[in-house]
C-alpha cells in the first residue's frame, strides 16, 4: 500500500511534465504526417461514391439535409431518414437534381429499434447493399440544469443524442461489414468542453463519443468510423413540441421553424463527406477550440473562471425558457444562439409541455 502510494505520487508529477515534452517533439512530426495522407487521399485515394448507398438519418433539416446534398454530388444513392418525410420529398428532389441517381425517403423514428430495422431491411431490400451510414439526429437545450421543471425532457435528449446513433449502428453494421462501410457520427464540442446551460446535451455527447471510440476499436477496422465534432455553427431551429403519451411513448408533435443562415452549416457538412470517403477518424469544425482541451487538462481553473465571469450577476444569468416548461412570458432575455440552433432573434408566442431545440 505504501509502495503504490509512493509510485502515484511520483508518476502524478512526472508523467504530465513528461507528456507535454513528448508532445512538443511528436506534434510536428504527426502534423507532417497527417498532412501528407490528405494530400495523397485527396488525389489518389478517395472512396468513389458513384452508385454506393449511403443512410442519412435526421436528413430533414439541418447538418443532415446538407450532407444528403454533398453525398449526391457524388453520386451516391440515398436513403432519407427523419419523422418528417413530407419535407424529405422536397430534399429528395433536390438530391436527385444534385447528382443522386435514386433516393429513398422513410418515416421513422430512430430511438425505436424496430424503427430502424424496418427502415435497415427496406435498404437492403431495394439497394442490396449499405456502404455508408450517417447519424445526424440531435437535439439540443438552452436551460440551466436547476431551472427544468420537466424532468420528462431528461431521457428524451439522451434518448435522442445517444440511442438514436446506437440503433442504427446496431442494426446496419452486419451489412457495413460486408461492404467495408463507414460509419459518420455527428458529434459536438461539449462532449468534453462544459458549456452553462447544456449540462443534459454535454453528458449525452459525450456517452455517444466514448460510445463510437470504444466501437472503433471493436470493429479493429473492418468498418470505418468519421467522428465529426461541431462548435459554434449556424443551423435550423426547430420549434418542436414533446410529449409524453400512453405511458413511455414518444411522439413528435410538429410546429415548423424559422430558417437560420446555412452558410457554415453547408461548409461543415463538406468537411463531413469528405472526411468520410478519405477514410479520416475525425473531423473538426472549427478546430480552433481544440486549444481549450489543453486548459481542460492542465489549467481547468482557468475554464472555471471564465464561465464564472460569464455567469456573473450583472445580467449574464439570463436564460431561455426552452424545455423548462415555464411560460415564454417570463422569459427574461431573447433566447440565445444554441449549439448547431437558430438565430438570436426568435419570438415565442405559445408554451408547450416540452419545447426542444433541434
Amino acid at each position: 500500500m505504501v509502495m503504490n502510494k509512493m509510485i502515484n505520487y511520483v508518476l502524478n508529477r512526472l508523467v504530465p511534465h513528461a507528456s507535454l515534452v513528448v508532445l512538443a517533439f511528436a506534434w510536428p512530426t504527426l502534423t507532417f504526417i497527417h498532412s501528407c495522407e490528405q494530400i495523397y487521399y485527396y488525389f489518389f485515394g478517395a472512396e468513389s461514391m458513384y452508385d454506393k448507398v449511403v443512410v442519412i438519418t435526421g436528413a430533414s433539416s439541418g447538418i443532415g439535409e446538407q450532407i444528403a446534398y454533398e453525398y449526391a454530388k457524388k453520386g451516391a444513392n440515398l436513403v432519407l431518414v427523419a419523422r418528417r418525410d413530407q419535407r424529405l420529398h422536397g430534399i429528395s428532389e433536390n438530391a436527385r437534381r444534385l447528382g443522386a441517381p435514386d433516393v429513398l425517403i422513410m418515416a421513422a423514428d430512430v430511438v425505436k429499434e424496430d424503427d430502424c430495422r424496418r427502415f435497415m431491411d427496406e435498404t437492403i431490400s431495394y439497394f442490396g447493399r449499405v456502404d455508408h451510414l450517417v447519424n445526424t439526429a440531435s437535439l439540443g437545450h438552452t436551460f440551466f440544469f436547476e431551472e427544468a421543471t420537466d424532468t420528462s425532457v431528461f431521457p428524451m435528449l439522451m434518448d435522442i443524442n445517444f440511442w438514436g446513433n446506437v440503433y442504427p449502428t446496431y442494426v446496419a453494421l452486419p451489412y457495413l461489414r460486408r461492404t467495408g462501410g463507414r460509419i459518420v457520427v455527428n458529434a459536438a464540442v461539449e462532449n468534453w468542453l462544459p458549456l452553462p446551460r447544456m449540462s443534459l446535451y454535454s453528458a449525452a455527447k459525450a456517452a455517444l463519443v466514448n460510445f463510437y471510440e470504444t466501437l472503433r476499436l471493436e470493429l479493429n477496422g473492418d468498418v470505418g468510423i468519421t467522428v465529426a465534432t461541431h462548435g459554434w455553427i449556424g443551423a435550423e431551429m426547430t420549434r418542436g413540441k414533446f410529449m409524453l403519451e400512453e405511458g413511455a411513448e414518444m411522439q413528435w408533435k410538429e410546429e415548423r421553424e424559422v430558417q437560420a443562415s446555412g452558410t457554415h452549416v453547408e461548409e461543415f457538412a463538406k468537411l463531413i463527406v469528405s472526411a468520410a470517403v478519405r477514410g479520416d477518424a475525425n473531423v473538426k469544425f472549427p478546430s480552433w477550440y481544440d486549444v481549450f482541451l489543453l486548459y481542460r487538462v492542465f489549467a481547468p481553473d482557468v475554464l472555471s473562471w471564465t464561465f464564472r465571469l460569464l455567469l456573473s450577476p450583472q445580467g449574464m444569468r439570463a436564460t431561455s425558457y426552452i424545455g423548462t416548461g415555464k411560460p415564454a412570458s417570463e422569459t427574461l432575455s431573447p433566447p440565445r444562439r444554441p449549439l448547431g440552433g437558430a438565430p438570436q432573434t426568435v419570438s415565442y408566442t405559445s408554451s408547450p409541455r416540452i419545447q426542444l431545440i433541434e
